[in-house]
């Protein structure tokens, strides 16, 4: 399951991104009662980009900013709860990080789903079906 963490340079002190991404892997892996399963940790996947002052916006403007972004099956997300307890967190993580210095509304997190049949590994695509017989096996 990708993860994708964009932020503008100066938001969080450097080397702090790692522990970011980290952090915030785990923090889906809670939300969702997988945390310490490493098998499922091992299928988290992801980038950091960190993009020059110029090259992010908020507001059609130049401003620092922070995407939190998942691409996911369709069935993890899927529940309120997790939804906003999720971003609650991830929101505070990135704030924490950033030793409270960005601003929690330039905080964005999102997620994306796949179609159901599109989740490719290893050239097969994979039902939802499929990938959740996968987890309950890990």
């Amino acid at each position: 399951m990708p993860l994708t963490l964009t932020l503008t340079e100066g938001v969080l002190p450097e080397g702090r991104e790692k522990i970011a991404f980290s952090r915030l892997s785990d923090a889906m892996l809670k939300w969702h009662g997988m945390g310490g399963n490493d098998a499922m940790k091992r299928n988290i996947v992801g980038s950091i980009h960190v993009l020059p002052k110029e090259h992010t916006y908020s507001g059609s403007q130049e401003a620092p900013v922070a995407f939190v972004e998942w691409k996911v099956p369709s069935f993890v997300f899927a529940s309120r709860e997790v939804q906003l307890g999720y971003v609650e967190e991830a929101t505070d993580i990135i704030h924490e990080l950033s030793l409270a210095q960005h601003p929690r509304e330039r905080i964005w997190v999102n997620v994306v789903h796949a179609v159901d049949g599109a989740w490719g590994i290893a050239g097969v695509a994979l039902t939802n079906a499929q990938l959740g017989a996968g987890a309950v096996a890990a």
